[in-house]
């Protein structure tokens, strides 16, 4: 028996220790030196435990100037914004950001450039990051867009009630 074996029977009536099981490759397990009594302490993994979500700031409040929005290319395209922005989906919710309720306000002027005012489920939302980027790519792909800019807002608060019908039947809220 050499000294760094732990499968030591702990009453000597329990006979033969169980083999130890084999080391996976991709963790091997070096021994600890002997402590200065001899004794090699057991190795202790530390515990698995969940941390809770550290809290994300809010994407900073980057507002624009209002555009002066032309009814003819707002008709025009935003159809085919809606069309594009259904595509964005919050990672935690299976429906895409138009459906829940997110986007308050498309308008497009005269040139093609698009203002987005949309909203999160929550300030602390771990998306808040990387939503209004995907929403202003996704904007700016469509045909006949010049440029596109969003902007947070945080007013009026999102709740349920601005979700369509259709996203709440998909949540199993109707």
């Amino acid at each position: 028996m050499g000294i760094f074996n732990l499968n030591t029977p702990k009453d000597p009536d329990q006979g033969e220790p169980e083999p130890a099981p084999a080391a996976s490759p991709e963790r091997q397990v070096t021994p600890e030196p002997p402590s200065p009594g001899g004794m090699v302490p057991p190795r202790q993994e530390p515990p698995h435990a969940v941390l809770p979500a550290q809290p994300v700031a809010p994407p900073p409040a980057e507002t624009h100037d209002p555009i002066d929005p032309d009814p003819v290319r707002t008709l025009e395209l935003k159809p085919r914004l809606i069309e594009a922005l259904s595509t964005v989906y919050d990672p935690e919710i299976p429906v895409n950001i138009y459906e829940l309720g997110l986007i308050y306000d498309i308008d497009v002027n005269a040139d093609g450039l698009v203002g987005i005012r949309m909203t999160l489920t929550s300030p602390a939302c771990p998306a808040a990051q990387t939503l209004p980027g995907e929403v202003k790519a996704k904007a700016r792909a469509v045909p006949g867009v010049s440029d596109a800019w969003v902007d947070v807002v945080w007013e009026p608060q999102w709740d349920m009630n601005k979700m369509t019908d259709e996203a709440k039947l998909q949540l199993g809220l109707l």
